[in-house]
């Protein structure tokens, strides 16, 4: 009864529910003009095309252009609304205001590295021309003597994690989409509380809707009261907002400026198999030691303050040089981020300079595979010039919809030659991208619409550095257990790949 008690009445369900009561008063008042029907259709009619024109020259990926067109131009009034709430980028003004704000510190905490750049590009010219774009787009510079540590899995994450919080001498900054009461986040929040009394400083970042089914109402508050500074990250409210849409995605924690932390994992039991609902998750994570972990503090306090303007300069959350150990790690790390409130899509382009470039293997984990014609053109093009391209989805699905989808771009790349597993001892939700042996990015970025157009997200590329070959090892031993796609497959999910899967493609980039 407890649990059914919830359900009815969580703050998701009740929001929904008024949001439904918004839409049918809307409605009843277009019905009360009915007598006006020809006049109403003929202004929702002339208003549909002019949206499909602004749509039209916007800065976007055509088949988003053409998904939200087609229900718009079929269905004026509801398709309009649609497109308000989910296709439309409307900036509050306050956080436009804060965002104008934080570019002067931003640029004062992260000057340019011009040396480390030409460094790399002597090396490897390719890579120099990557790296100089993230510099120029991502928010982030590329940093020498860093060490890296692969996890291959969510609980190795977390025991590092647990040991690093315990460190912790000035400040914690921890910024993740979903935040879930449970066995890890209750290690977590005790070790916080006890830091909050030996005078560090805690921040928590957390999305409002990644973690409205897991998190009371006003815990932001709650978390306040303990000490702990909070934000609940593009609150979702009752009234219609138009910025619902675009979440932050991120999952960050800096200790001290000296460690970081990136990958997939939330703080919720799943993620580390105290919770088992979709058979064995798969995640992973990487920790980094070293100046690197500046890229994530200057990430964290932009957005922060984007929500809560607090501070006008970074600079005093640098770690002093003196401190910052110069770790024995040949190669390069270069943590960034990427934001909906641009036209850049700075994930994407990342990826897609990668398979591009790559000229012996391309090896990709990914919960999601739902892309666009450019990210589906490199991936086959790449296997065609016979580069070995690997990609590894989940064997058991978290959304049914989805995992549809995925699977309705398959045939395509196998054909290509593109070698496809499916995780068969359960979801994969690690978001991963490793080429040739020299380059990786290990993150939050899944292969979809969300993640490379909605979301607010973040990376980390790394070049030559150690953990290249934890990362291949636990490919190549991910490969031997997973199902691998053949003609069988096709023929034994031959609904969802040819019939379902071309319906579903359409409207891919509205979900």
């Amino acid at each position: 009864m407890t649990k059914i008690f919830h359900t009815l009445f969580n703050r998701l369900t009740l929001i929904g529910l008024i949001f439904i009561l918004q839409i049918a008063f809307l409605f009843v008042e277009f019905v009360k003009f009915t007598k006006y029907y020809v006049a109403i259709g003929v202004v929702c009619e002339l208003l549909s095309v002019a949206v499909a024109f602004v749509i039209l020259y916007k800065e976007s990926s055509p088949s988003i252009k053409i998904a939200w067109i087609i229900p718009i131009l079929l269905f004026p009034l509801f398709g309009g609304i649609m497109f308000l709430f989910f296709g439309h980028i409307i900036i509050p003004r306050k956080m436009n205001q804060n965002m104008k704000k934080t570019e002067e510190a931003v640029m004062e905490a992260l000057p340019k590295r011009e040396e480390v750049l030409q460094q790399v590009s002597e090396e490897n010219p390719s890579v120099g021309r990557q790296m100089t774009y993230i510099s120029r787009y991502g928010y982030g510079q590329p940093w020498k003597n860093v060490s890296t540590q692969y996890f291959p899995i969510g609980e190795e994450f977390w025991s590092s994690l647990l040991q690093d919080l315990e460190k912790a001498e000035k400040y914690i900054f921890m910024e993740y989409f979903i935040v879930c009461n449970g066995i890890m986040w209750d290690s977590i929040l005790e070790i916080l509380q006890r830091k909050v009394k030996e005078g560090v400083e805690v921040r928590l970042m957390y999305d409002d809707v990644g973690s409205i089914m897991y998190l009371p109402t006003h815990y932001d508050q709650t978390l306040e009261k303990m000490g702990i500074k909070c934000v609940s990250f593009n609150k979702l409210t009752p009234v219609i907002a138009l910025i619902l849409n675009n979440r932050d995605h991120r999952k960050i924690t800096v200790i001290d400026g000296k460690v970081a932390y990136n990958g997939g994992i939330n703080l919720a039991d799943e993620y580390i198999n105290q919770k088992q609902t979709h058979g064995h998750w798969k995640d992973i994570g990487i920790r980094l030691e070293g100046p690197a972990a500046w890229n994530f503090t200057v990430m964290f306090l932009q957005l922060w303050n984007s929500v809560r303007f607090t501070e006008n300069s970074y600079l005093q959350y640098m770690a002093d040089g003196s401190t910052v150990k110069q770790q024995p790690d040949n190669g390069y790390v270069m943590p960034f981020g990427d934001t909906p409130l641009d036209c850049e899509n700075v994930g994407e382009n990342v990826y897609l300079n990668m398979i591009t470039s790559a000229t012996e293997y391309v090896y990709i984990y990914t919960p999601y595979l739902i892309v666009d014609y450019e990210m589906m053109n490199a991936l086959c093009l790449a296997a065609k010039n016979g580069v070995d391209v690997r990609i590894v989805t989940p064997g058991i699905p978290d959304k049914k919809t989805v995992y549809y989808l995925t699977q309705s771009s398959y045939h395509m790349l196998y054909e290509a030659g593109v070698k496809i597993y499916q995780y068969t001892p359960g979801f994969l939700h690690g978001k991963c991208v490793l080429c040739d042996d020299e380059y990786a990015v290990v993150g939050t970025i899944n292969f979809d619409y969300r993640s490379l157009y909605h979301h607010f997200e973040c990376g980390t590329y790394l070049y030559r550095t150690s953990c290249l070959r934890q990362i291949r090892e636990d490919m190549e031993q991910v490969f031997e257990i997973s199902e691998e796609v053949d003609d069988m497959f096709f023929k034994k999910h031959r609904f969802s790949g040819h019939i379902l899967g071309p319906v579903l493609r359409l409207f891919a980039p509205l979900m």
